[in-house]
């Protein structure tokens, strides 16, 4: 086994410093995109033991009337990706027919879509407890035209 020369700790030392600012700056300063250096607050808080919680999907209409929640399976889309763009779909709902157009791609043997919509569901909770009622609230919607 060799020592490390005086540089090889000098280098050392400077990144270990480097890390250890990095991760300070992100825990006072940093936003969850910053990991690992920043605090991922997605598991360092805790949600309101009363507060509604927050079920995101997508809805079809076909032309039967039939409703289908539309997933990665039929669509190709997930999840993830519909919630993160979900501003964007919200101040422009015709976004939505990019989603019926994936869904006729990846059935093709299914009636086509006449609507999408994004939905989410707010189960009740109480006392950190579901209470077994919901409600949904249409946040975007895009109709054939």
């Amino acid at each position: 086994m060799t020592d490390l020369t005086t540089t090889g700790r000098r280098v050392r030392v400077a990144a270990t410093i480097a890390g250890l600012l990095l991760l300070l700056a992100g825990t006072f300063w940093g936003q969850d995109d910053h990991f690992p250096f920043g605090p991922f607050r997605m598991y360092s808080t805790s949600p309101d033991p009363n507060g509604d919680a927050k079920d995101t999907r997508v809805e079809g209409v076909d032309e039967t009337g039939r409703t289908i929640v539309i997933n990665e399976a039929n669509s190709g889309i997930r999840r993830a990706e519909i919630e993160g763009q979900q501003a964007a779909y919200q101040a422009d709902p015709s976004r939505l027919s990019r989603i019926a157009e994936a869904y006729a791609e990846h059935t093709p043997d299914a009636p086509p879509l006449r609507e999408v919509r994004i939905v989410i569901r707010w189960h009740g909770i109480e006392n950190a407890r579901p209470t077994g009622e919901h409600r949904d609230e249409i946040i975007a919607d895009w109709i054939r035209p």
